[in-house]
């Protein structure tokens, strides 16, 4: 198997790459020419293979998936889960209690992020029209909402792995990458139907799927991540994820 990275990203996550490479015999491909000419010559490193895609590289997916490359995840998550704008309208098709998310700004102060942003970067609050910030790509638009805590739930097919709690007394933003304190956590009977609802909407094999926990004990769903990262899970929890999602990919695809 192929386990396709930027390299950029290869570098930041080594340990995981090793953990994974530890249960399978992937080989490790880092590209960072997406281009026509470039897709092209990855296509034929590629071709008829089944390849971990660990890029948020939504174009690039569909294009070798169109070419009969076999990918985990699919190019439709991938394309989903790295634009918020359609990750919040899946979740309205669902019925799945969410952030109400805008176009354009509605009220201040409110959070303006990037539509592809992840990890917490391009995501601000922001108090006035006047000081909106200049993204490079399109922005949503979301009320400033009060919230305990920040919950990602990692789904491997059709099972909830684990969650994880993320809270933080300095910042509005949960990311354990920027600092978050963490905590394993547990979902409740109706948390685990909705995160499981999402994943098999998009028929994902592994995903990460945050919600708000609100001060009055409900929840509203926020992001989808693809690719998602470990690091918390780690963190907080005793079995390896690395070894769940091959043996997963290995009983679905082999």
């Amino acid at each position: 198997m192929i386990l396709l990275y930027e390299t950029a990203d290869a570098k930041r996550n080594e340990a995981f790459i090793l953990e994974l490479q530890r249960f399978a015999d992937f080989e490790l491909v880092c590209w960072d020419d997406w281009s026509e000419a470039g897709l092209d010559g990855l296509l034929e490193k590629l071709k008829s293979q089944t390849v971990l895609f660990r890029c948020r590289r939504p174009e690039a997916a569909r294009y070798l998936e169109d070419r009969a490359v076999r990918l985990v995840n699919r190019a439709e998550v991938n394309r989903i889960a790295n634009n918020k704008w359609l990750s919040y309208q899946l979740f309205q098709v669902l019925g799945i209690p969410a952030i109400t998310t805008y176009r354009e700004p509605q009220e201040f102060p409110c959070v303006i992020k990037s539509v592809d942003g992840h990890g917490g970067q391009e995501v601000e609050m922001v108090e006035s029209a006047d000081s909106l910030p200049a993204f490079s790509s399109d922005v949503i638009y979301q009320p400033v909402v009060p919230h305990t805590a920040d919950i990602r739930a990692y789904v491997i097919g059709d099972e909830v792995v684990g969650a994880v709690k993320r809270s933080s007394e300095s910042s509005f933003k949960k990311n354990f990458s920027l600092g978050a304190e963490v905590e394993r956590y547990e979902l409740d009977s109706i948390q685990e139907l909705h995160v499981l609802k999402i994943a098999r909407a998009v028929k994902a094999d592994y995903i990460g799927i945050d919600f708000l926990l609100l001060e009055d004990g409900r929840h509203l769903f926020n992001e989808i991540e693809d690719p998602v990262g470990a690091r918390s899970f780690y963190q907080t929890h005793e079995d390896n994820i690395a070894e769940l999602l091959v043996r997963h990919i290995e009983k679905k695809y082999d």
